[in-house]
Protein backbone atom coordinates (compact mmCIF):
# COMPACT_ATOMS: atom_id res chain seq x y z
CA UNK A 1 0.00 0.00 0.00
CA UNK A 2 0.88 3.55 -0.49
CA UNK A 3 1.57 5.34 3.59
CA UNK A 4 3.12 8.24 4.72
CA UNK A 5 5.63 7.31 7.25
CA UNK A 6 7.14 9.11 10.38
CA UNK A 7 10.56 7.88 10.70
CA UNK A 8 11.48 10.25 13.79
CA UNK A 9 11.26 13.40 15.49
CA UNK A 10 12.19 16.35 13.61
CA UNK A 11 11.16 18.47 10.97
CA UNK A 12 9.34 16.98 7.37
CA UNK A 13 12.24 15.74 6.37
CA UNK A 14 11.04 12.98 8.66
CA UNK A 15 7.94 11.96 6.60
CA UNK A 16 8.46 9.34 3.92
CA UNK A 17 6.08 8.86 0.98
CA UNK A 18 6.20 5.13 0.76
CA UNK A 19 4.42 3.43 -2.25
CA UNK A 20 5.08 -0.61 -1.18
CA UNK A 21 4.65 -0.51 2.46
CA UNK A 22 3.37 -3.74 3.72
CA UNK A 23 -0.38 -3.91 3.84
CA UNK A 24 -1.61 -4.69 7.93
CA UNK A 25 -3.45 -7.52 8.14
CA UNK A 26 -6.70 -7.00 11.37
CA UNK A 27 -6.01 -9.75 14.12
CA UNK A 28 -8.17 -11.45 16.02
CA UNK A 29 -11.36 -8.81 17.11
CA UNK A 30 -9.89 -5.77 14.38
CA UNK A 31 -11.14 -4.83 11.20
CA UNK A 32 -8.97 -3.19 7.84
CA UNK A 33 -10.43 -0.07 7.01
CA UNK A 34 -9.82 1.09 3.57
CA UNK A 35 -9.19 4.46 4.50
CA UNK A 36 -11.01 7.37 2.33
CA UNK A 37 -9.26 9.97 3.95
CA UNK A 38 -7.72 10.84 7.34
CA UNK A 39 -7.84 13.96 8.99
CA UNK A 40 -5.22 16.35 10.40
CA UNK A 41 -4.53 17.45 14.22
CA UNK A 42 -2.07 19.61 15.88
CA UNK A 43 -1.05 16.24 17.80
CA UNK A 44 0.28 14.97 14.43
CA UNK A 45 2.37 18.11 14.16
CA UNK A 46 3.63 18.21 17.82
CA UNK A 47 4.18 13.89 17.94
CA UNK A 48 6.31 14.64 14.64
CA UNK A 49 8.14 17.61 16.37
CA UNK A 50 8.53 15.44 19.85
CA UNK A 51 7.15 18.57 21.46
CA UNK A 52 5.18 17.21 24.17
CA UNK A 53 8.49 17.15 26.67
CA UNK A 54 8.59 15.04 29.83
CA UNK A 55 7.65 15.25 33.15
CA UNK A 56 11.14 17.92 35.01
CA UNK A 57 12.34 18.53 31.00
CA UNK A 58 9.80 20.36 28.79
CA UNK A 59 12.13 20.64 26.09
CA UNK A 60 13.00 16.84 25.85
CA UNK A 61 11.82 15.07 22.77
CA UNK A 62 8.26 12.62 23.59
CA UNK A 63 4.86 11.91 21.82
CA UNK A 64 1.83 12.81 23.59
CA UNK A 65 1.85 10.19 26.53
CA UNK A 66 5.13 12.34 27.31
CA UNK A 67 7.15 9.19 27.18
CA UNK A 68 9.41 7.88 23.83
CA UNK A 69 7.70 7.21 20.54
CA UNK A 70 8.42 3.75 18.48
CA UNK A 71 9.43 4.47 14.87
CA UNK A 72 8.90 4.14 11.96
CA UNK A 73 4.81 5.18 12.68
CA UNK A 74 2.25 5.96 10.19
CA UNK A 75 -0.14 9.00 11.73
CA UNK A 76 -3.41 9.99 11.62
CA UNK A 77 -6.03 9.63 14.00
CA UNK A 78 -8.97 10.62 12.27
CA UNK A 79 -10.22 7.93 9.75
CA UNK A 80 -13.29 7.22 7.36
CA UNK A 81 -13.73 4.79 5.10
CA UNK A 82 -14.96 0.93 4.51
CA UNK A 83 -14.10 -1.98 6.06
CA UNK A 84 -12.56 -4.60 3.50
CA UNK A 85 -11.35 -7.59 6.12
CA UNK A 86 -12.12 -9.07 9.08
CA UNK A 87 -10.24 -10.47 11.55
CA UNK A 88 -11.16 -13.53 13.61
CA UNK A 89 -14.27 -13.60 15.75
CA UNK A 90 -15.49 -10.41 13.96
CA UNK A 91 -18.53 -11.30 11.34
CA UNK A 92 -17.87 -11.10 7.83
CA UNK A 93 -21.23 -8.81 7.02
CA UNK A 94 -19.23 -6.19 8.62
CA UNK A 95 -17.12 -5.84 4.88
CA UNK A 96 -18.24 -2.86 3.18
CA UNK A 97 -19.69 -1.47 5.92
CA UNK A 98 -18.51 2.81 5.97
CA UNK A 99 -16.87 3.74 9.45
CA UNK A 100 -15.96 6.21 10.90
CA UNK A 101 -13.22 5.26 13.42
CA UNK A 102 -12.92 6.33 17.36
CA UNK A 103 -9.25 6.75 18.04
CA UNK A 104 -9.30 6.29 20.96
CA UNK A 105 -7.55 2.48 21.98
CA UNK A 106 -8.61 1.93 25.64
CA UNK A 107 -10.68 -0.64 27.07
CA UNK A 108 -13.44 1.91 28.27
CA UNK A 109 -12.20 3.18 31.78
CA UNK A 110 -11.71 6.88 32.89
CA UNK A 111 -8.48 6.31 34.63
CA UNK A 112 -7.58 4.45 31.50
CA UNK A 113 -8.59 7.46 29.30
CA UNK A 114 -5.91 9.51 30.80
CA UNK A 115 -3.10 7.34 29.57
CA UNK A 116 -5.30 5.32 26.45
CA UNK A 117 -3.47 4.76 23.18
CA UNK A 118 -4.52 6.94 20.66
CA UNK A 119 -4.42 5.98 16.73
CA UNK A 120 -1.41 7.18 14.80
CA UNK A 121 0.83 7.60 17.81
CA UNK A 122 1.49 4.30 19.95
CA UNK A 123 -0.41 2.21 16.97
CA UNK A 124 -0.23 3.06 13.10
CA UNK A 125 -3.06 5.43 11.92
CA UNK A 126 -4.88 6.12 8.68
CA UNK A 127 -2.03 8.30 6.58
CA UNK A 128 -2.01 5.12 4.73
CA UNK A 129 -4.47 2.99 2.34
CA UNK A 130 -5.10 0.57 4.75
CA UNK A 131 -4.83 1.11 8.46
CA UNK A 132 -6.13 -1.72 11.15
CA UNK A 133 -8.14 -0.90 14.47
CA UNK A 134 -10.21 -2.82 17.32
CA UNK A 135 -13.87 -3.80 15.64
CA UNK A 136 -15.48 -1.70 18.26
CA UNK A 137 -13.72 1.31 17.65
CA UNK A 138 -14.74 1.00 13.67
CA UNK A 139 -18.47 3.08 14.28
CA UNK A 140 -21.04 2.08 11.16
CA UNK A 141 -22.10 5.81 10.32
CA UNK A 142 -25.32 6.76 7.75
CA UNK A 143 -24.33 10.18 6.33
CA UNK A 144 -24.13 11.67 2.54
CA UNK A 145 -21.58 13.50 3.82
CA UNK A 146 -18.43 12.69 1.88
CA UNK A 147 -15.56 10.81 3.21
CA UNK A 148 -13.27 14.17 3.51
CA UNK A 149 -15.95 15.92 5.24
CA UNK A 150 -16.36 13.06 8.04
CA UNK A 151 -12.57 12.90 8.29
CA UNK A 152 -13.21 16.50 10.00
CA UNK A 153 -15.32 15.44 13.25
CA UNK A 154 -13.47 12.45 15.20
CA UNK A 155 -10.78 14.33 17.52
CA UNK A 156 -11.82 17.63 17.46
CA UNK A 157 -15.45 17.41 18.19
CA UNK A 158 -14.88 14.36 20.43
CA UNK A 159 -12.04 16.71 22.50
CA UNK A 160 -14.33 19.71 22.43
CA UNK A 161 -17.58 17.27 23.89
CA UNK A 162 -15.11 16.20 26.32
CA UNK A 163 -14.29 19.80 27.65
CA UNK A 164 -17.77 20.87 28.12
CA UNK A 165 -18.81 17.64 29.60
CA UNK A 166 -16.03 18.47 32.15
CA UNK A 167 -16.43 21.50 32.78
CA UNK A 168 -20.39 21.16 33.07
CA UNK A 169 -21.48 23.98 30.67
CA UNK A 170 -25.23 24.13 31.25
CA UNK A 171 -28.02 26.43 29.19
CA UNK A 172 -28.07 30.04 29.33
CA UNK A 173 -24.45 30.21 30.46
CA UNK A 174 -21.72 31.86 28.65
CA UNK A 175 -18.72 30.48 27.38
CA UNK A 176 -15.70 31.88 26.20
CA UNK A 177 -14.09 29.83 23.46
CA UNK A 178 -10.27 30.49 21.93
CA UNK A 179 -8.92 29.37 18.94
CA UNK A 180 -12.64 29.56 17.59
CA UNK A 181 -11.49 29.29 14.27
CA UNK A 182 -9.54 25.78 14.48
CA UNK A 183 -10.74 22.23 14.71
CA UNK A 184 -11.33 22.19 18.66
CA UNK A 185 -12.32 25.47 18.87
CA UNK A 186 -15.23 25.49 16.23
CA UNK A 187 -16.37 22.53 17.19
CA UNK A 188 -16.65 23.60 20.82
CA UNK A 189 -18.99 26.65 19.11
CA UNK A 190 -21.02 24.40 17.74
CA UNK A 191 -21.42 21.72 20.58
CA UNK A 192 -22.09 24.57 22.74
CA UNK A 193 -24.20 26.77 21.46
CA UNK A 194 -26.46 23.36 20.86
CA UNK A 195 -26.41 23.10 24.67
CA UNK A 196 -28.06 26.54 25.31
CA UNK A 197 -25.02 28.24 26.23
CA UNK A 198 -24.10 32.13 24.90
CA UNK A 199 -21.02 31.97 23.06
CA UNK A 200 -18.52 34.20 22.76
CA UNK A 201 -15.45 33.28 20.20
CA UNK A 202 -11.76 34.66 19.62
CA UNK A 203 -10.98 34.34 16.37
CA UNK A 204 -8.67 36.27 14.20
CA UNK A 205 -10.62 39.48 12.88
CA UNK A 206 -10.95 37.93 9.20
CA UNK A 207 -12.74 35.08 10.49
CA UNK A 208 -15.66 36.52 12.26
CA UNK A 209 -18.37 35.66 10.16
CA UNK A 210 -17.53 32.13 10.10
CA UNK A 211 -17.78 31.39 14.06
CA UNK A 212 -21.49 33.57 13.60
CA UNK A 213 -22.58 31.22 11.69
CA UNK A 214 -21.41 28.42 13.73
CA UNK A 215 -23.52 29.70 16.60
CA UNK A 216 -21.25 32.18 18.20
CA UNK A 217 -23.31 34.82 19.80
CA UNK A 218 -20.06 36.97 19.70
CA UNK A 219 -16.84 37.77 18.88
CA UNK A 220 -13.45 39.10 19.86
CA UNK A 221 -10.32 39.70 17.40
CA UNK A 222 -7.34 37.30 18.89
CA UNK A 223 -5.04 40.38 17.85
CA UNK A 224 -7.03 42.94 19.73
CA UNK A 225 -4.41 44.19 23.08
CA UNK A 226 -6.78 44.18 25.75
CA UNK A 227 -8.51 40.99 25.14
CA UNK A 228 -10.07 41.32 28.95
CA UNK A 229 -11.80 44.59 28.43
CA UNK A 230 -12.88 43.37 24.67
CA UNK A 231 -14.63 40.25 26.01
CA UNK A 232 -16.44 42.32 28.75
CA UNK A 233 -17.62 44.46 26.30
CA UNK A 234 -19.09 41.46 24.44
CA UNK A 235 -20.07 39.60 27.44
CA UNK A 236 -22.96 42.81 28.03
CA UNK A 237 -22.65 42.89 31.48
CA UNK A 238 -22.82 39.09 32.18
CA UNK A 239 -20.67 36.66 33.85
CA UNK A 240 -18.54 34.48 32.11
CA UNK A 241 -18.97 31.07 33.58
CA UNK A 242 -16.72 28.98 31.78
CA UNK A 243 -13.51 29.25 29.44
CA UNK A 244 -12.56 26.87 27.09
CA UNK A 245 -9.28 27.00 26.23
CA UNK A 246 -6.61 25.68 23.31
CA UNK A 247 -4.02 28.23 23.19
CA UNK A 248 -2.87 29.24 26.92
CA UNK A 249 0.30 30.91 26.75
CA UNK A 250 0.36 34.74 26.94
CA UNK A 251 -3.28 34.98 27.27
CA UNK A 252 -3.73 32.71 30.27
CA UNK A 253 -3.62 34.98 33.38
CA UNK A 254 -6.50 37.44 31.31
CA UNK A 255 -8.30 34.34 31.06
CA UNK A 256 -8.52 33.40 34.50
CA UNK A 257 -8.91 36.91 35.23
CA UNK A 258 -12.06 37.20 33.20
CA UNK A 259 -14.11 34.33 35.13
CA UNK A 260 -17.09 34.81 37.58
CA UNK A 261 -16.88 34.20 41.06
CA UNK A 262 -17.23 29.58 40.96
CA UNK A 263 -16.08 29.74 37.55
CA UNK A 264 -14.52 26.96 35.62
CA UNK A 265 -11.48 27.20 33.07
CA UNK A 266 -11.09 23.87 31.13
CA UNK A 267 -7.97 23.11 28.85
CA UNK A 268 -7.18 21.03 26.17
CA UNK A 269 -4.26 22.39 24.34
CA UNK A 270 -1.62 25.18 24.44
CA UNK A 271 -0.55 26.65 20.82
CA UNK A 272 0.69 29.91 21.85
CA UNK A 273 2.70 28.02 25.26
CA UNK A 274 2.30 25.34 27.88
CA UNK A 275 4.09 27.13 30.39
CA UNK A 276 2.58 30.44 31.48
CA UNK A 277 1.94 32.61 35.06
CA UNK A 278 -0.73 33.71 37.26
CA UNK A 279 -1.74 34.97 40.64
CA UNK A 280 -3.19 31.78 42.53
CA UNK A 281 -5.12 34.24 44.93
CA UNK A 282 -7.18 34.92 41.64
CA UNK A 283 -7.62 31.31 42.01
CA UNK A 284 -8.30 30.80 45.42
CA UNK A 285 -10.26 34.02 46.46
CA UNK A 286 -12.89 33.21 43.63
CA UNK A 287 -13.13 29.72 44.30
CA UNK A 288 -12.25 28.77 40.43
CA UNK A 289 -12.07 25.42 39.03
CA UNK A 290 -9.23 24.96 36.73
CA UNK A 291 -9.78 21.42 34.64
CA UNK A 292 -7.59 20.01 32.36
CA UNK A 293 -9.12 17.91 29.18
CA UNK A 294 -7.69 16.12 26.48
CA UNK A 295 -9.35 13.06 24.31
CA UNK A 296 -13.02 12.39 24.34
CA UNK A 297 -14.67 9.25 25.63
CA UNK A 298 -16.11 6.00 24.07
CA UNK A 299 -19.46 7.18 24.79
CA UNK A 300 -18.59 10.91 23.55
CA UNK A 301 -17.81 9.25 19.88
CA UNK A 302 -20.97 7.28 19.82
CA UNK A 303 -23.03 10.34 21.07
CA UNK A 304 -20.67 12.58 18.03
CA UNK A 305 -22.21 9.93 15.68
CA UNK A 306 -25.18 9.92 16.30
CA UNK A 307 -25.21 13.96 16.25
CA UNK A 308 -23.64 13.62 12.28
CA UNK A 309 -26.13 11.18 11.35
CA UNK A 310 -28.90 13.48 12.53
CA UNK A 311 -27.74 15.95 10.34
CA UNK A 312 -26.83 18.19 13.74
CA UNK A 313 -22.86 19.29 13.54
CA UNK A 314 -21.72 21.11 10.03
CA UNK A 315 -18.53 19.58 8.67
CA UNK A 316 -15.53 22.32 8.18
CA UNK A 317 -13.60 21.11 5.25
CA UNK A 318 -11.17 23.44 4.78
CA UNK A 319 -8.40 21.54 2.26
CA UNK A 320 -8.11 18.46 1.27
CA UNK A 321 -4.55 16.83 0.04
CA UNK A 322 -3.21 13.62 -1.58
CA UNK A 323 -1.46 11.44 0.73
CA UNK A 324 2.23 12.37 -0.95
CA UNK A 325 1.77 15.80 -0.48
CA UNK A 326 1.06 16.04 3.58
CA UNK A 327 4.34 17.69 4.34
CA UNK A 328 2.41 20.74 2.11
CA UNK A 329 -0.35 20.18 4.41
CA UNK A 330 1.20 20.03 7.54
CA UNK A 331 2.67 23.42 6.29
CA UNK A 332 -0.92 24.94 5.52
CA UNK A 333 -1.96 23.76 8.55
CA UNK A 334 0.72 25.15 10.95
CA UNK A 335 0.08 28.78 8.91
CA UNK A 336 -3.49 28.72 10.54
CA UNK A 337 -4.83 30.43 7.69
CA UNK A 338 -7.84 28.52 7.29
CA UNK A 339 -11.16 27.72 9.19
CA UNK A 340 -12.21 24.36 10.62
CA UNK A 341 -9.84 21.14 9.00
CA UNK A 342 -7.40 19.87 6.60
CA UNK A 343 -7.77 16.48 5.30
CA UNK A 344 -5.33 14.10 2.69
CA UNK A 345 -6.73 11.17 0.80
CA UNK A 346 -4.91 8.04 1.02
CA UNK A 347 -6.27 6.51 -2.08
CA UNK A 348 -4.75 8.97 -4.79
Amino acid sequence: MHAMVLTGFGGPEKLEYRTEHADPLPGPGEVRVRVGAAGMNNTDIWTRQGAYGVPGDPGASAGWRREPLAFPRIQGADVAGRIDRVGAGVARSRIGERVLVDPMLYSGGEVELVDTAYLGSERDGGFAELVTVPAGNAHRIDSALSDEELATFPTAYATAMRMLNRSGLSAGETILVTGASGGVGSALVQLASARGARVIAVVGAAKRDRAIELGADATVARETEDLAARVRVAAAGRPVEVVADVVAGPMFPALIGLLAPLGRYVVAGAMAGAIVSADLRTVYLRQLSLIGSSFGTHDDFARLVAHIEAGELRPLLAGSYPLGELAAAQEAFAAKEFFGKLVVRPGE
